[in-house]
């Protein structure tokens, strides 16, 4: 499987897209679990089926440019040059001596946008501290764990110790970034609603932001077509979290963070993860899966 994973990622992107999509295809029509998850999530959030069609390629690519974007020479600049939309809200956040914690549902290529964000404002602002769960298969793990150490991005596991190195990164000015539709460990969340149905959601984002004063942005990768590259867009959090600590705050903020993850993912359905298991029950004593 390395030697796979390692020739793929010597690939061109457009073959990868191109691959990829056809895999994305191959997998929905070969597993009726897969097929029916997608459906039941497009159908829960009121999106039209054909405008979410174009995701079922998109899982495939997803898979297949990570290759690509894991083990790409470090140091070397992200080619095709990544377009921004938005980029003026980071050192305008910056500019007013905050962290800034950067929020991104499972929408189109979110890996590119830590390595976009690390090498375009590192230098500056100091690195982006990415939350992620380590990989159960050891290959993969340290694959995982090569593929983010690289030049503007420091990683936290998603453990206490993780949240820890947040929390300091944020204290110390600098931008950390995480999927807050993940589902997390039994205990770190709470039940909020998620295109009208309850799904555990994390705690953690809000309490990021809550903690160290941090300005949160919304930002993905929009996969642009025929292997293009990439277009990272940024938006402001468009409500205000209240404040405190106490469960009703923390429910509160999950139902908000939760609500403007669905407007990104409203935007451009064709390129989140449908058949992501949103509503599964938590796990105890687990990352976050």
């Amino acid at each position: 499987m390395l030697k796979l994973f390692r020739w793929l990622a010597g690939r061109p992107l457009w073959f990868l897209h191109g691959l990829g999509g056809f895999l994305g295809w191959l997998t929905y029509l070969g597993s009726p679990t897969y097929r029916r998850r997608f459906h039941e999530n497009v159908s829960q959030a009121g999106i039209a089926q054909a405008a979410a069609r174009p995701a079922i390629g998109g899982a495939g690519r997803l898979a297949l440019e990570t290759p690509f974007l894991w083990l790409r020479p470090k140091g070397e600049p992200i080619r095709p040059p990544v377009r921004w939309s938005g980029e003026e809200l980071i050192p305008a956040a910056h500019a007013q001596g905050r962290g800034i914690v950067f929020l991104t549902p499972h929408l189109g290529s979110f890996e590119i946008t830590a390595q976009a964000v690390g090498e375009r404002y590192a230098q500056e602002f100091g690195p982006i501290t990415v939350l992620y769960r380590p990989a159960r298969k050891p290959w993969l793990r340290e694959v995982m764990e090569g593929s983010r150490e690289r030049p503007g991005i420091a990683t936290a596991p998603a453990s206490l110790a993780g949240v820890r190195l947040m929390i300091r990164a944020l204290r110390r000015g600098e931008a950390v970034g995480l999927l807050p539709d993940q589902v997390p460990p039994d205990g770190m969340g709470t039940w909020a609603p998620f295109f009208g149905r309850p799904a555990y959601t994390m705690t953690l984002a809000a309490r990021l932001i809550q903690q160290t004063g941090a300005v949160p942005l919304l930002i993905w990768g929009d996969r642009l077509p025929h292997g293009r590259g990439y277009a990272v867009r940024i938006n402001p959090m468009p409500y205000a979290l209240p404040e405190g600590t106490d469960a009703e705050a923390q429910a509160e903020s999950a139902r908000l963070i939760n609500q403007a993850m669905e407007g990104l993912i409203r935007e451009s359905p064709g390129q989140y993860l449908w058949g992501y298991n949103r509503y599964k029950m938590p796990r105890a004593n687990a990352a976050f899966d």
